[in-house]
């Protein structure tokens, strides 16, 4: 793992975020008459060309966290300064938030124990943690033992999202994430990352009905689905198998988040979570590049990224 590669997939997600926030909401009917090819401005939350959301907001906040080490106490800090302050957001305001990720957040600030704030029950199942987990990958590159590297994933989605079936969805993230950057083939990286996590937990006797509801991201090529039978809402499940989609079928960063912003619904995060992983595969090509240079506070996240990556040891 190189310091690109960390510059590359954390610009991946925000571009893909950018992209998607103008039409966030939009239907997939109403953006294949008028689709995304490019970077836009207003729309949805009436935002300047290059903002991203929360889901780039809190990428952040995990990153600068994970600078001084793991502890969890002050990533529900950093995120409570971000819903407060606006800490970490493109302008100065928070415009996006989840209601499970305010709720998680509100809990925090009353003093509830980071990994108990966020909602336990089959009904807080958004995509709240998934977008933001990206950094646990780079954080956890060199963690050999997959009981720590569950264990850590499991806390950092529990702050806001603590059900299985979203801990499960940012658990395969991360391994895929980190089996992309050592094999370098995504189709390898898929099929060893399906291999470990099925085995995995059903060594450790996890709910063979959530696992049954993953089917599609465990087994098979979920890029050889017909785009008809994706779901692109803010569902966990729906924007795991979104991005996988949109990441397997394509053959270029450009080409993941366009088809994942185009699919409609819950644009951002759904391009936020296939840009994370197409930017640190692909890296960077002239129209990524081109994207990048337009994001709002560019200068701040090549410093946080700098900082990230020198406190991994990474160049």
């Amino acid at each position: 793992m190189h310091k690109k590669d960390i510059e590359a997939g954390i610009f991946g997600l925000v571009v893909g975020d950018a992209l998607g926030v103008p039409v966030e909401f939009r239907s997939r009917a109403a953006l294949a008459k008028d689709p995304v090819y490019d970077l836009r401005e207003y729309g949805t939350h009436r935002q300047p060309k290059g903002t991203w959301s929360d889901d780039s907001s809190l990428t952040f906040c995990l990153m600068e966290s994970l600078v001084n080490g793991y502890d969890l106490e002050d990533i529900g800090l950093k995120f409570l300064q971000w819903k407060n302050e606006g800490y970490w957001t493109p302008h100065g305001s928070v415009f996006d938030i989840g209601m499970a990720t305010r709720q998680a957040i509100t809990e925090f600030s009353k003093g509830t124990k980071s990994e108990l704030c966020g909602g336990f029950d089959e009904y807080s199942n958004g995509n709240g943690s998934l977008m933001r987990i990206l950094p646990m990958a780079f954080f956890l590159f060199n963690e050999l033992d997959i009981d720590k590297r569950y264990d850590k994933v499991k806390a950092v989605s529990s702050l806001t999202h603590a059900h299985f079936r979203s801990v499960f969805a940012c658990f395969f993230y991360v391994e895929l994430a980190i089996a992309l950057l050592r094999l370098r083939d995504k189709e390898k990286a898929l099929k060893e990352t399906q291999e470990t996590v099925f085995e995995y937990c059903y060594l450790r006797g996890f709910n063979m009905h959530e696992l049954d509801l993953y089917h599609r991201v465990l087994k098979g090529n979920i890029g050889m689905a017909e785009m008809e039978d994706i779901r692109s809402s803010g569902y966990v499940l729906d924007s795991l198998e979104a991005s996988l989609w949109a990441f397997m079928a394509n053959d270029s960063y450009k080409s993941v988040v366009l088809d994942a912003v185009n699919l409609g619904e819950d644009t951002d995060t759904i391009g936020a979570i296939a840009g994370g992983l197409a930017g640190l595969y692909y890296g960077f090509d002239n129209q990524f590049d081109f994207w990048r240079m337009q994001m709002a506070r560019y200068e701040a996240i090549e410093a946080l990224i700098n900082r990230f990556a020198n406190s991994l040891k990474v160049v």
